[in-house]
């Protein structure tokens, strides 16, 4: 019966390896794209400094370039945050400092 199930499930498996290098070649693609943008502002630099195109253009380029920077690292950023690295860790939530120096405070008038 296992032969069986292997061989009607053959093709189920086939597809979903297909739809995983899918995703690992668009995962790739998108993990690029941040060095792609910050290499076209360098050579952006480049050609500004040595003359080639003019401040309007620089500045028309530099703003298209920042703009596309910026929404990769905001479509990036909520990946990071759902790991839970959002909270401090040297910081005690349940212990305030403030509270501390506040019943000193009073301990020293009393």
């Amino acid at each position: 019966m296992l032969f069986i199930d292997d061989l009607l499930l053959a093709p189920l498996h086939g597809l979903m390896w297909v739809f995983r290098e899918i995703d690992d070649i668009a995962e790739k693609e998108l993990a690029g794209e941040g060095a792609e943008v910050t290499r076209e502002l360098s050579e952006l630099y480049l050609r500004l400094d040595s003359g080639a195109i003019s401040e309007d253009e620089f500045t028309a380029e530099e703003s298209r370039l920042l703009d596309r920077l910026d929404a990769i690292e905001t479509r990036d950023g909520p990946e990071e945050d759902e790991e839970g690295d959002d909270e401090d860790p040297e910081e005690d939530p349940e212990e305030d400092p403030e509270e501390d120096d506040e019943d000193d405070a009073h301990a020293t008038i009393e």
